[in-house]
């Protein structure tokens, strides 16, 4: 594999942005497969000041170092200006973003190779976040974000179109990651950009997405009514039909909200449906790289979620004892739903 290739690796991305240079070069050679006498001629280092620097007994501190073991290893260019650690004005969106990509579609060529190995590299930090944890990776899909908004602006048509839904993607991600660690002003700006973005480039499943989690997010707040407008408002997100996943997880939050406003025929009539459209979603490669997740297991579990908030405990506590098992790869998922099962089971 390229070195290229291993920077697609989420522990070796995480160490980068953590600065932390021990872990860097151990996540690096376990990727490529590499002992430290291998990673010799890479970093231009004596194996002993390999040892040295991994045990902690030596410090990677000058500019010199950093910069020859950065070259050794080929640290891709959108990783260069990672921050060591987000502060907390790094959380939310910055006005320069807004401009770069507001003058977008003119005429011009732009680097698409770049853009699919970002997009790779994020499918990636996805399925890594319940391992990893979205901190670790913030500094670097922020950064990511950075190298995509600034091809947009020359680039038109098709190409640009495409960059608008990667850029809406790390928007999304950063959005959900923020909320993840409370800071809920800037999940609100950042969902909002991936709407704006996916609308621009005429992206119907990601803008009704984004507003999906907007639902959420009202939901958790305790908003059902906004809740519920702004999930039954993503079901109709742009001129083309919604594919099937796109629409049932829209859907499913609209069961969720209707279920706490009391309506539970509505919420359960709504819940079917959701399920339904679940069930009949693609396989994996061929629907959006945001829903990968979205399987029969998660149609049960979706199907579960909505029984248990019209309070029908028995119902909730079969679905989700029927879906735990297939969690196992998803430690987090995996706690979150066994804590439903058993509340679902003393309500019972």
């Amino acid at each position: 594999m390229s070195s290229r290739g291993l920077w697609a690796d989420v522990r070796l991305r995480a160490a980068w942005a953590r600065q932390d240079w021990a872990a860097i070069l151990r996540e690096y050679r376990r990727a490529a497969g590499l002992s430290q006498r291998g990673l010799e001629p890479l970093v231009g280092l004596p194996q002993p000041h390999i040892s040295a620097i991994e045990s902690g007994r030596r410090q990677v501190t000058s500019a010199e170092l950093m910069a020859r073991i950065s070259e050794g290893l080929q640290v891709p260019d959108e990783l260069r200006d990672v921050p060591a650690r987000p502060g907390l004005d790094a959380w939310a969106p910055g006005a320069e973003l807004r401009e770069r990509i507001a003058h977008g579609h003119h005429s011009g060529r732009t680097d698409l190779r770049t853009a699919d190995w970002i997009g790779e590299v994020l499918a990636k930090h996805r399925r890594a976040e319940d391992e990893v944890g979205g901190r670790a990776l913030w500094p670097v899909v922020r950064s990511q974000l950075d190298s995509v908004t600034g091809l947009i602006p020359g680039t038109s048509g098709r190409a640009a179109d495409r960059l608008m839904l990667l850029a809406a993607e790390h928007a999304h991600w950063l959005s959900w990651v923020a909320w993840q660690e409370s800071k809920p002003g800037p999940a609100l700006a950042w969902i909002d950009l991936a709407h704006g973005w996916a609308v621009d480039g005429g992206h119907t499943d990601m803008a009704s997405w984004a507003q999906r989690l907007r639902a959420y997010y009202s939901l958790a707040y305790g908003d059902p009514i906004r809740a519920l407008r702004t999930a039954e408002a993503a079901r109709f997100a742009g001129p083309r039909p919604l594919s099937p996943a796109a629409e049932a997880v829209a859907v499913h939050q609209a069961a969720l909200a209707a279920a706490q406003l009391g309506e539970r025929d509505r919420a359960q009539r709504l819940a079917a449906e959701a399920h339904e459209l679940a069930l009949r979603t693609p396989d994996e490669g061929e629907r959006p790289g945001w829903l990968y997740w979205l399987d029969a297991t998660r149609a049960r579990l979706q199907a579960a979620d909505a029984a248990y908030a019209c309070q029908r405990w028995a119902e909730a506590a079969a679905g989700f004892r029927e879906a735990l098992p297939a969690l196992a790869g998803f430690p987090r998922d995996h706690a979150y739903y066994r804590v439903r099962l058993e509340d679902a089971l003393r309500r019972v």
